[in-house]
């Protein structure tokens, strides 16, 4: 048989067929069932044996002393054999549902099923049915690797195991189909809705013909009880109400227990140990039908329970629930859920009956029960269905619904998102939301696209002002703000107006008189950062204009201009697929050495070349010592994005040669240095990580003087360090007239004399001159008698020209100690302010450039012509490129 024909039929066994997913959803319910009712019968009896154990012993040494050991042992089993098997289980499976690398496997169930038996028997005050999710979703993980089959596929196995998990512990098929959709999978397509309601309809019907019942109840005696009037509706919109808030209050407390135990700094056994030890002393102080879970749920839902038991039967519950589930034992939240939810009910509906005299207190604690548990795992539907299936009564479905939805309203206002995907978080992971393959780029989103960082004019500035702003600035307009809220918007078409009719409106007053407020457009118009980029672009076109505020309330966050949009459209062409990238994981640290931190600030170098890393160091050094700063030397290592940074073996034997060899250097420079390799998706990910985790204060690169990729002006890593970093920017192209091969230990670390002598500085009054005039005196040290050209670039026409900024620079310099280089101010004539310096370095030999321009001004300049990319790629001399620090 030719291999073509055998790919074929490989294939076609790969692909997910629907007799095979009806088989194994089969198979996956029955399967689930059993470990459910094993799960029931065997935590049942051990629960049994324990209440029996306090008629021979003393109920206050028998209980903790039962809690403390079998807590111990519980905890001993999950984290010697299967550490993944702690806790609920629901956020393990969601986050394998949402395609995160997690241990999902028989062994992983085995242990669970195990641990979670001991752990309830013992006391602790946790339920079966998180548990059953967690052992059913393992059991078809497990049977998922038996066959070859894709990863959507495995996904709805799993899934499907899940639901059955909870359908055969709550005997509630429909409600284990519900759950997947409304919490685990959100799928909807006829494949997972298909194999998860015969997994869940399997599993509930043999957890029902095996005794496998979630509710053991007099069913007669419910729905005879079961009753329902209009004049009650208040009551239960404030049981929904109630049931919110104390949902709420109840899930801050899971994270508060958790952090809580973590702080304490012992091992999962020890903590488990502590958790059924307290227990067991608390519920030894109780009446003794508090020793069974089940039967005081019964108790309570009848209408046995005076309002007093309820409130302790609650208040117990409600604590020894937040000290069990933060030890990180093996049990769920489902079952104290509905304990909670009927004590609440019970209470409200005997208020009720007091008040009004109608009412009946069982119809109120189920109503409490889907009430609660909507408030807890913030799925209303599933609760609905949930105590429906369980008591089979339609006179509560309407109760039910008012509870439920009131009570997932309140919670999701008070504390909004899902639990599991806090508790998710608290390990670190964070569940992305997953970007559509189709129409990627109008799906970003105003806040995707902005720029954070926004030059404002304040409204009580006067126009005189406002014209000398926009003369600084390469920008065409201004965001008006007055107290940080944004109170209107002034463009240079603005200005160009009031210069035509001034006379006619303002007569004969001084342009600073005038204040900006008066001429402004007020009320402009603004997007918030959750508009799409579709509306950004209709926006633009239908008002005709080429920027737009974003606005969080009337408090200014940012501004999207048409750059902004030709750069969010370079990126989506640039990603593979069509699709925008998606984040990278961070950047992980493999190696690290530390120097001692007596700077005054922090100087980043990223490496890469061994034959420019010197000299770049040499600058680097330079300006750390003028600025008294320290060095932080960091080699960036790509790994494909299909492995974590964290997990990925990588060879530093190259990268920690080169590392070292700066070290020396420092040593010779006598500068504190310190070193680091990054593992990264994403270079430029981790020069910014860097940058805020070592709070730099400069950053000093490479760079090529051109790019050939597509929308990008200085490429892929200088065009989002310039956009993005906080810190100031120097970016330095290495000429091709000095000797850039020279060794990286060269003996004294010095460039040819002639390398760094005549220098160029163009002064365009940009708000960044000033940052160039600053950097100066630290790096002509690098050269022999350095001479210094500040030129200013005119047009031909102008017969005078103003040499106000390069006289101001000369006096700057000048006040700066031991400076001897001849510095000479120089005028240039020509059309455009490219043109004038390459022809300038051309004719008179110039070693270095030195261009100053902000983030907004470089990315301007490079749809309207490229300035800085014109002057570096036609010279032949070093470029240096000065970007200021900006806040965001």
């Amino acid at each position: 048989m030719s291999l073509p024909v055998l790919n074929q039929r490989f294939r076609s066994w790969w692909q997910p067929r629907r007799g095979l997913a009806i088989a194994e959803a089969c198979i996956i319910g029955l399967v689930a069932a059993l470990s459910a009712v094993f799960l029931k019968v065997g935590s049942g009896w051990l629960g049994t044996w324990r209440v029996h154990s306090t008629d021979l012993l003393p109920a206050w040494l028998a209980l903790p002393a039962i809690g403390l050991s079998f807590g111990f042992l519980a905890g001993w089993l999950v984290q010697r054999l299967a550490p993944e098997a702690s806790g609920s289980g629901i956020p393990q499976v969601k986050a394998t549902l949402a395609n995160v690398p997690m241990t999902l496997s028989w062994r992983v169930a085995g242990v669970k099923l195990l641990s979670a038996i001991i752990a309830i028997g013992s006391g602790i005050t946790l339920g079966r049915q998180g548990p059953t999710v967690h052992v059913g979703a393992g059991l078809a993980a497990g049977m998922s690797r038996l066959v070859p089959t894709s990863p959507d596929h495995r996904r709805q196995m799993i899934a499907a195991g899940a639901g059955a998990g909870l359908a055969a512990a709550f005997n509630a098929p429909i409600a284990g189909v519900l759950f997947i959709v409304e919490e685990l999978l959100q799928d909807l397509s006829g494949l997972t809705l298909g194999t998860a309601i015969i997994a869940s309809f399997i599993g509930g019907v043999i957890s029902r013909l095996l005794g496998g019942g979630s509710l053991d109840l007099n069913q007669q005696l419910t729905q005879s009880s079961s009753q329902f009037s209009i004049p009650e509706i208040p009551f239960f919109i404030l049981l929904g109400i109630l049931a919110g808030l104390l949902g709420a209050l109840f899930n801050r407390g899971l994270i508060f227990s958790i952090k809580f135990y973590r702080r304490l700094h012992i091992s999962l056994p020890l903590r488990v140990a502590l958790a059924g030890f307290i227990s067991g002393v608390v519920v030894a102080m109780l009446p003794p039908s508090f020793r069974d879970n089940t039967g005081l749920r019964e108790y309570v839902i009848t209408g046995g329970a005076h309002i007093s038991v309820a409130a302790i039967a609650f208040a117990a519950q409600f604590i020894l629930t937040l000290v069990a589930f933060g030890s990180g034992a093996p049990g769920g939240l489902f079952a104290p859920s509905l304990i909670l939810g009927s004590c609440l009910g019970h209470i409200i509906g005997v208020c009720a009956l007091y008040i009004t005299g109608v009412g009946s207190p069982t119809t109120y604690a189920l109503a409490g029960m889907g009430g609660f548990f909507s408030a807890v795992s913030k799925v209303p539907i599933t609760a609905i269905v949930i105590v429906f299936e369980m008591t089979t009564d339609f006179n509560l479905v309407l109760p039910l619904m008012i509870v439920s939805v009131a009570a997932y309203l309140v919670a999701d206002k008070v504390v909004p998102g899902s639990l599991y995907e806090k508790l998710l978080e608290l390990n670190g992971i964070i569940l992305a939301k997953e970007v559509p393959m189709e129409g990627g780029l109008t799906k970003l989103t105003a806040k995707d696209v902005m720029q954070q960082r926004v030059e404002t004019l304040d409204a009580e500035i006067s126009l005189e002002e406002a014209m000398q702003a926009f003369a600084r600035s390469h920008h065409r307009g201004f965001p008006v703000v007055e107290d940080s809220r944004l109170v209107g918007i002034v463009t240079q078409s603005d200005l160009l107006k009031i210069r035509e009719s001034a006379l006619h409106t303002f007569h004969e007053r001084n342009l600073a008189d005038i204040l900006l407020k008066e001429i402004m457009t007020p009320v402009p118009m603004t997007v918030t950062p959750i508009h799409s980029l579709g509306n950004v672009l209709y926006l633009l076109d239908r008002y005709q204009i080429s920027r737009l505020p974003v606005v969080d309330g009337r408090k200014l966050i940012g501004i999207i201009t048409r750059a902004d949009i030709i750069r969010a459209e370079a990126d989506h062409l640039n990603c593979k697929n069509g699709t925008p990238k998606l984040r990278p994981e961070p950047s992980y640290v493999v190696y690290q050495t530390r120097s001692p931190s007596i700077g005054r600030g922090r100087l980043l170098v990223p490496v890469a070349n061994p034959e420019t890393a010197g000299i770049l160091l040499q600058m680097a050094a330079a300006i750390a010592r003028d600025r008294h700063y320290e060095i932080e030397c960091v080699q960036v290592m790509l790994v494909s994005r299909h492995s974590s940074p964290a997990e990925t073996q990588v060879r530093t034997a190259k990268s920690r040669r080169l590392l070292r060899q700066a070290e020396v250097l420092a040593k010779k420079w006598r500068i504190s240095l310190h070193t680091q390799i990054r593992v990264t998706h994403d270079v430029a990910q981790a020069i910014l990580e860097t940058i805020n985790e070592q709070h730099t204060d400069l950053i000093l690169m490479g760079w090529k003087g051109s790019t050939s990729t597509p929308g990008r002006i200085f490429g892929d890593v200088v065009d989002t360090v310039i956009r993005q970093a906080t810190c100031e920017v120097v970016l330095v192209k290495l000429g091709t007239t000095q000797n850039t091969a020279l060794p990286f230990g060269y003996a004294h670390g010095k460039l040819t004399p002639h390398s760094f002598n005549r220098w160029l500085v163009p002064m365009a009054g940009g708000p960044n001159s000033p940052l160039a005039i600053k950097l100066l005196p630290a790096l002509i040290t690098l050269g022999n008698d350095p001479q210094i050209r500040l030129a200013q670039v005119f047009k031909p026409s102008e017969l005078k020209p103003d040499m106000t900024i390069s006289e101001q620079a000369i006096r700057q310099l000048m006040r700066r100690r031991k400076l001897s280089s001849t510095i000479v101010a120089l005028p240039v004539q020509a059309d455009s302010v490219a043109e004038g310096v390459i022809n300038l370095v051309k004719t008179e030999g110039y070693d270095v450039v030195v261009l100053g321009a902000s983030r907004e001004g470089l990315l301007q300049q490079a749809i309207q012509g490229n300035i800085p990319e014109a002057i570096a790629s036609g010279v032949e001399s070093t470029v240096i490129l000065v970007r200021g620090a900006i806040n965001n």
